[in-house]
């Protein structure tokens, strides 16, 4: 006798099932991976241009008491990179004895040790292919801050 339907036992069209119920998953795995990687790329070109500065302050070979001008050589690079608008901020400091002063133009007294050193920190924000404030450390319109550093101590 023949059956008239024979749905148990036909097996056609379960892969194309299967497929549409996990090709989600997988796509959202794809853009995560892809966001990522650009954010992480973003860091490191961040970073590289906040290394750009440190490299012209090693080239100078002199102590200064003021390196603020070095923002700019930060910035420049950054934008080189494809990033306008990012924020730079140069931080630099004297240590007398292992202990912050507050202020780099007067030297530490006869007998203690001294350090100076600066950091550069380079800032831009990174906007993800679909801008969530799901991701970790969003604002409220999705952009993620990244920051790239470099650091050095010049005395």
């Amino acid at each position: 006798m023949m059956r008239l339907f024979s749905i148990g036992a036909d097996e056609r069209g379960a892969s194309i099932i299967e497929l549409a119920l996990t090709a989600p998953f997988f796509a959202a795995m794809l853009i995560g991976m892809i966001d990522l990687s650009r954010a992480y790329s973003m860091k490191l070109k961040l970073e590289q241009s906040a290394q750009r500065a440190v490299e012209k302050i090693e080239q100078q070979h002199t102590v200064q008491t003021d390196y603020t001008a070095y923002g700019t050589e930060a910035a420049t690079a950054a934008t080189a990179a494809g990033y306008s608008g990012s924020t730079v901020n140069v931080d630099y400091w004297l240590e007398c004895n292992g202990v912050r002063q507050s202020t780099t133009t007067t030297p530490c007294s006869d007998g203690e040790t001294y350090a100076r050193y600066v950091t550069i920190t380079v800032s831009n924000s990174y906007t993800p292919l679909f801008p969530s404030r799901a991701w970790p450390g969003a604002d409220t319109s999705g952009h993620i801050p990244v920051s790239g550093y470099a650091g050095i101590r010049v005395q």
